[in-house]
């Protein structure tokens, strides 16, 4: 059995498809969020955190010989490897008077402030998703007020569909602390101390400042 010195999301897609899951059977097989293997598919090159790495290693000694096989052909010369299809994700812009609901994402080495996002499954609808997904990791309950548009993001290349929406109900609490470090209501005013407004689509803004 080869020994992975280290992950990176390319590895990690590569086991997944010798697994031959769907990105949700995969997460589940390993304990983790969808979320997190759509990072992957969307950043190849990205390592993932050191307990990521250990779940990663786990899944490959334990695999079935064939499962460790196809891995290892999958791992063959980048002119053989099949690409990744493009994500989209589903992100909301919560609203609740003055305030935007913000949740604070684990990555590899740093830690960054984003809204809630979910990454959008095959014939499902981004509004739905973004209104789940909101509700899922912050235990916020909230509804579409309209579409802000997409984007295929600058960095992730993840196709990106940004929602403006309005709060109903529910405490902000981290409902997702292996992805999420924290959820917080933020004073729209000082988005721009947890967000660079350059990184924020522009969009966004205008439907900030119309709140």
């Amino acid at each position: 059995m080869n020994v992975i010195d280290a992950w990176d999301g390319r590895k990690a897609c590569a086991l997944q498809q010798a697994f031959r899951m769907t990105q949700e059977a995969f997460a589940e097989h390993l304990g983790v969020s969808v979320r997190t293997v759509g990072k992957w598919h969307a950043d190849p090159d990205a390592a993932p955190r050191p307990d990521m790495q250990q779940i990663l290693d786990t899944a490959y000694e334990r695999a079935a010989d064939t499962v460790r096989h196809r891995f290892n052909l999958l791992l063959r010369p980048a002119a053989n490897a099949v690409p990744a299809q493009a994500l989209r994700v589903a992100i909301a812009v919560v609203t609740r008077g003055d305030e935007v609901l913000l949740v604070c994402r684990r990555g590899s080495d740093s830690l960054t402030w984003q809204f809630p996002a979910g990454v959008v499954k095959p014939g499902a609808t981004p509004a739905v998703v973004a209104v789940a997904e909101t509700h899922t990791e912050t235990g916020v309950r909230c509804t579409v007020r309209e579409s802000l548009g997409s984007r295929v993001h600058p960095v992730t290349g993840v196709v990106a569909e940004y929602h403006a929406c309005e709060y109903l109900m529910g405490e902000a609490t981290n409902r997702d602390p292996l992805e999420n470090e924290d959820v917080a209501w933020v004073p729209i005013s000082a988005l721009s101390k947890f967000i660079p407004p350059q990184n924020i689509y522009p969009p966004i803004l205008t439907a900030l400042e119309a709140a």
